[in-house]
């Protein structure tokens, strides 16, 4: 395995000044779409505090600035944000699941910040034993993007559906196998293939929390830092 070192710093926010810096980056970067989103977005929800969920953050080491954030919460819980506006598959709402929200990268950040977040999401769901990561999305390039990753609509084909939590904005539901994923880039050879699975980032660090008992022995040995919670 090849290690990368990266100029940024990847971990779970660990105070509410880091969920407050988190709130700064969605708010910046959905802002300068969507101004009444990004303002609502410059503080917490309740979805960040509660039990399941993860924020993400990226600093930049040099500065110490908040680059890039991602949100993650698992079904271990309880249903799904997106469950409150739409029904999913049995295929999906029957086994252990996890919905992405709130992905934001400030303009100018390193260019693999947005990519070693979705790599953050993927190996926490393989440490969480999570079966299927779902997103929401609703631009063409995002969706394109993350259907060459592997994700594939939960829903009909080309179905976009309201979400509640982004203020009824149309969304497409697309969904990863997580523990399907690395067998199937590898069979696909893809191009991501070596980055997602094969190379070892020390500055990406993802915490276990410690209310979900994990099965270590389902992580691929040296593919996850485990910080201490």
């Amino acid at each position: 395995m090849s290690s990368c070192t990266l100029g940024f710093a990847l971990q779970p926010a660990a105070s509410h000044d880091d969920l407050l810096d988190a709130c700064a980056v969605r708010a910046q970067a959905y802002g300068r779409h969507l101004p009444e989103i990004g303002a609502r977005l410059a503080q917490p929800d309740t979805l960040d505090h509660a039990s399941g969920t993860t924020v993400f953050l990226c600093r930049d080491k040099a500065s110490g600035r908040a680059t890039g954030t991602l949100r993650i919460q698992t079904s271990h819980a309880g249903a799904l944000m997106m469950e409150q506006s739409v029904t999913l598959p049995d295929w999906l709402a029957a086994v252990p699941r996890a919905e992405i929200t709130r992905l934001a990268v400030r303009v100018g950040a390193d260019p693999l910040t947005k990519l070693c977040l979705m790599r953050a999401s993927y190996l926490f769901c393989m440490a969480q034993q999570v079966q299927w990561m779902v997103i929401g999305a609703r631009k063409e390039a995002l969706i394109r993007n993350y259907r060459r990753l592997g994700f594939v609509d939960a829903l009909g084909h080309d179905e976009f559906v309201p979400l509640a939590h982004t203020g009824g904005l149309m969304h497409r539901i697309l969904a990863l196998d997580v523990l399907a994923a690395e067998q199937a880039w590898a069979a696909g050879r893809h191009p991501l293939y070596g980055f997602m699975v094969e190379t070892s980032h020390e500055d990406l660090k993802v915490e276990l929390p410690q209310r979900h008992p994990v099965d270590l022995s389902l992580v691929m040995p040296g593919r996850v830092q485990l910080a201490a919670a």
